[in-house]
């Protein structure tokens, strides 16, 4: 191959981390994966995959004098439940410093990260990266901070450029391995491949923008070809759509007519509407959505279904 290259995946047997690692190999390239397989990673879900695994945390091990075309930094806890601040902020903002410093240190030109749709909490929608953020949790505080970092380092080392993507309510292939975390998707179909009725807050209309994993590796591979400058975009499909839609694109592709039981919803702070202003990603990086949602969910069921055969 050509224009082969040499990449590093940080959370790379993790859910997006992975879906990310075996794109970047199957188009020919050298991918290594640093992941501690502490939070989501799972060795299945690197099943096939040729490159080098290194198991290892950030803090502790990256690979020395070594040159890397671009680092994708997928590490990091992404249960939102966590309320340990300290443990937090360590693994999401202290070992991205880490890796920073890392690519400077290396000469690697590029690092594209995963930020969250997380950092604007109950936002305006829909949501613009200039807005104020206003995150809810510490995972989402977290997230700001890095993004702040990403900002700070790239001025400091101008030669370098960092682009953050913040992911809004991600599935498909490779989640299940994030237990209570997975999407709602995944959960919904669990249900009802099961029999059961689909179990959703009252009444189902809350809207969230929903994107396939395999958009988000096309986000990264946008950011990663066309990005020419330090920034934060969204990464998204730009259109809200209801748990209702789920729950009845998922009947469609079952073949079942489950109504979903409507349960009241016990959390102080939920969000009724996520969205994302998809402009400013499709102006710097030409990222556009492959997926709607019914055509995601068409095509994740398919992958579950063969492999529930």
């Amino acid at each position: 191959m050509e224009n082969k290259k040499k990449y590093l995946v940080t959370g790379g047997a993790g859910f997006i981390g992975s879906n990310i690692a075996k794109t970047l190999e199957a188009q020919g390239h050298e991918v290594t994966i640093i992941d501690d397989f502490t939070k989501n990673g799972h060795f299945k879900n690197l099943i096939g995959f040729k490159g080098d695994v290194i198991a290892a945390d950030l803090f502790e091990y990256l690979p020395e004098n070594d040159y890397f075309d671009a680092i994708f930094h997928e590490a990091a806890i992404t249960d939102t439940t966590v309320m340990d601040q300290k443990q937090m902020m360590e693994q999401n903002v202290e070992a991205f410093r880490n890796l920073l410093n890392y690519a400077a240190e290396n000469e690697i030109p590029k690092v594209i990260y995963a930020s969250s749709a997380a950092t604007y909490g109950n936002g305006a929608v829909p949501m613009k990266e200039s807005q104020p953020t206003h995150p809810e949790n510490v995972y989402g505080f977290s997230k700001v901070i890095d993004d702040n970092l990403a900002h700070k380092f790239s001025r400091d080392h101008q030669d370098m450029k960092i682009i953050g993507l913040r992911y809004f309510n991600v599935f498909g292939p490779g989640e299940e391995y994030k237990g209570k975390m997975a999407s709602m998707i995944y959960q919904l179909y669990k249900q009802m491949k099961a029999g059961q009725r689909p179990r959703v807050f009252k009444h189902g209309e809350q809207l969230r923008d929903f994107v396939y994993v395999k958009d988000i590796v096309k986000a990264n591979l946008c950011a990663l070809q066309n990005g020419k400058e330090t920034c934060v975009l969204n990464a998204a499909t730009g259109i809200a759509r209801s748990y209702n839609d789920i729950i009845k694109c998922l009947n469609h592709e079952l073949g079942t007519n489950l109504e979903p039981e409507y349960i009241d919803n016990p959390y102080p702070f939920f969000q009724n509407k996520t969205e994302a202003d998809m402009s400013l990603a499709k102006e710097k990086t030409g990222y556009t959505p492959d997926f709607t949602l019914e055509t995601a969910i068409a095509d994740y069921v398919s992958i579950l279904e063969g492999k529930n055969k």
